[in-house]
């Protein structure tokens, strides 16, 4: 099982489709919600202009010091999508206000690391936006 991380604590996976490679945009036509799994060394320049229709797209994270994953969250926001952004895998509460910041809407964590960093340590870091350095630059 898995834990959905958002602002206002731990939830349960509430997507109930599919999720698709980056080989099978533009396959799935009619399809009634579309999610895509991204790999930690996707090239999001490859998917520019193919975003269209796709509702969910989860970034993976195979490390907590593989920080690949957020540089695609940003290049992802940066080309327009608006869909669900999910960071899946090894990522730690420490950077959880990262992965706000950089675009991503929630994190997916396995039920072993919500067991060692409980919902408390998450929802520490869930005021992502009045804790940042250029917030306390601009006042």
């Amino acid at each position: 099982m898995s834990v959905i991380v958002t602002d206002t604590g731990f939830g349960s996976e509430d997507w109930s489709h599919e999720f698709h490679s980056v080989e099978a945009l533009g396959q799935e036509v009619g399809a009634p919600a579309f999610a895509l799994d991204l790999a930690s060394d996707t090239d999001p320049a490859a998917l520019e202009g193919r975003l269209d229709g796709v509702d969910l797209i989860r970034v993976d994270f195979p490390s907590s010091a593989d920080g690949r994953g957020f540089t695609i969250a940003r290049a992802l926001r940066r080309m327009g999508f608006a869909g669900r952004l999910r960071a899946k895998g090894h990522v730690i509460a420490d950077q959880y206000a990262m992965a706000r910041r950089c675009g991503f809407d929630e994190v997916e964590i396995d039920d072993a690391l919500a067991a060692r960093q409980p919902e408390p340590q998450w929802l520490f870091r869930a005021d992502w936006q009045a804790h940042d350095y250029q917030s306390r630059l601009r006042g």
